[in-house]
């Protein structure tokens, strides 16, 4: 009886994986589509923004009005997140929340809070980015299409996850980017069904981003000269300067959040919607997402004074946007942040003898070290990199300054900020944790030192109603009994009679992740 449930599922799990192959390329086709007019609304949105506030610096009275708008636009934009509290700030929490948690998401009225007060907010120019709204927009196209064509929860989340992939995808040309973040960053571990359904969804979506962008990289490194050998002493310095700045960010932009808190909740965006006026003013440089900003860090066409004014105003400038809720997302701040702190560190170093050339370089490595220290995401953080400037030369000393951000990061006993992010939101929201009916199918891996790799399965406490049905290992599919012993790198398949989908996924994660809390 036992094997034959057994041998049903591993079939049923076969088909998934091939099912999901052809199901992630109908997810990257919608969720690619999504994102591409996301982008492009916001790109015209932040274009039109730095219109504005020329015009505005040659006719002051117009001030009036626009103020008038701010405080309009920013009280509709906070009745809209009050409408779908989901749909504020990044979106990249709530993924995770919704896959590993089970957080209660509504695709449709995300979809709209994300387009129209997004598209709203641009034209002020906030200091916000488009990945996380984009990932977040590529996850609900996922969700919707799983609604219709989803056999099971197991198969649902694994799309979910594919239209995240797909949105970062489309959001950045990154492919990679898009495949490696859900196995990183979403999901926090490898797995064969999640890596196909994120390799289709992701490489479709790019296909569908670059038919309407082009094949030119967000960001043109290409000319940057590759940092000999002999300058690599320089990286660990600047990692270490680079984790400090993600740790500076992870803690500034938590605080401010905490700061409009104070604040009565409509406020909030109207606030931070005002807070624009000063900046589009008097460094319309600091407008939008940043990119425009890693291109002066790149470049080096500025002093060291006002790349630093650069530096602390849009650091600032990106926790006033972000702290007020409104929806958008802090990749391309914090990549900006870092490639000015590394242009900077790389000006101090030509006192001390190096060449001016390499500064462009160092501007790459702090941009992927910030993101490093901030998301503690870094094979994602090096991968972006490498794809965003659309060159493989920087590739070894991105990711040495990644890693040793990493550990300045992990040495503060920093929290990933998605991940801090995230715990608030399950503080504030644990109405919307799923209560799915009974019975679930998870499929995890065992990571080496977590609390069931090398014991016996009889010693192991699993949920009430578990069992392991099926124990992979290797190209083996093993059949267990109470005295098999888990080894570091199995794949386990659990089924629950008890247990909701989210209940036993959380439950056996902590039991098989090393860092599950």
């Amino acid at each position: 009886m036992i094997k034959s449930k057994v041998h049903e599922i591993l079939s049923e799990l076969n088909q998934l994986k091939w099912s999901g192959a052809v199901k992630g390329i109908l997810v990257g086709l919608i969720s690619g589509l999504l994102v591409v007019l996301y982008r492009l609304g916001i790109e015209y949105g932040y274009a039109s923004s730095v219109r504005i506030f020329s015009y505005l610096r040659l006719h002051p009275l117009a001030i009036v009005p626009w103020v008038g708008a701010a405080v309009g636009l920013g009280l509709f934009i906070a009745w809209l997140v009050k409408k779908e509290p989901m749909a504020s700030g990044s979106g990249i929490p709530q993924v995770e929340g919704q896959v590993l948690y089970g957080l209660r998401l509504k695709w449709y009225s995300i979809l709209a809070v994300r387009f129209i007060a997004g598209l709203m907010s641009s034209l002020f120019g906030v200091s916000l980015g488009r990945e996380g709204p984009s990932i977040q927009i590529g996850a609900s196209g996922g969700q919707a299409v799983a609604k219709k064509i989803s056999r099971n929860k197991l198969e649902e989340n694994y799309l979910i996850t594919g239209g995240a992939a797909a949105g970062l995808a489309a959001a950045f040309n990154a492919p990679l980017s898009g495949i490696v973040f859900a196995l990183e960053e979403v999901h926090r571990s490898f797995s064969p069904l999640i890596l196909i359904a994120a390799t289709t969804a992701s490489l479709t979506a790019d296909v569908v981003s670059k038919y309407f962008f082009g094949l030119t990289p967000v960001l043109d490194f290409r000319t940057v000269p590759q940092l000999p050998e002999a300058q690599y002493f320089w990286l660990i310095p600047l990692g270490i300067l680079a984790g400090l700045v993600g740790a500076l960010l992870n803690k500034s932009l938590l605080r401010f959040q905490l700061l409009y808190r104070r604040l009565p909740r409509f406020m909030g965006p109207a606030a931070a919607l005002l807070l624009t006026l000063p900046c589009g003013l008097f460094l319309p440089q600091i407008l939008g997402g940043g990119a425009n900003l890693i291109n002066i860090a790149e470049n080096v066409s500025s002093g060291a004074v006002i790349l630093l004014v650069f530096a602390v105003t849009k650091l600032v400038f990106t926790c006033t946007s972000f702290g007020s809720g409104i929806p958008g997302g802090i990749f391309m701040p914090i990549l900006s942040v870092g490639a000015l702190s590394g242009s900077l560190f790389g000006m101090a170093c030509t006192h001390l003898g190096l060449p001016p050339a390499y500064i462009a370089d160092f501007a790459v490595c702090g941009m992927a070290g910030a993101l490093s220290g901030s998301v503690k995401a870094p094979i994602t953080s090096i991968l972006l990199t490498a794809e965003m400037t659309g060159s493989l030369v920087h590739l070894l000393p991105v990711a040495a300054c990644s890693f040793v951000a990493l550990f300045v990061s992990d040495f503060l006993k920093v929290t990933p900020i998605y991940e801090a992010l995230l715990e608030r939101i399950i503080e504030t929201n644990e109405d919307t944790i799923k209560n799915d009916k009974v019975g679930g199918l998870v499929e995890i891996p065992v990571e080496l030192g977590c609390a069931a790799a090398g014991k016996r399965i009889g010693d192991i406490d699993l949920p009430e109603g578990t069992l392991i049905v099926n124990i992979h290992r290797g190209s083996k599919d093993i059949v267990p009994g109470q005295n098999t012993v888990i080894a570091p790198g199995d794949y386990l398949v659990l089924l629950s009679s008890e247990s909701s989908y989210a209940d036993l996924h959380l439950r056996v994660r902590e039991l098989c992740h090393s860092n599950a809390k």
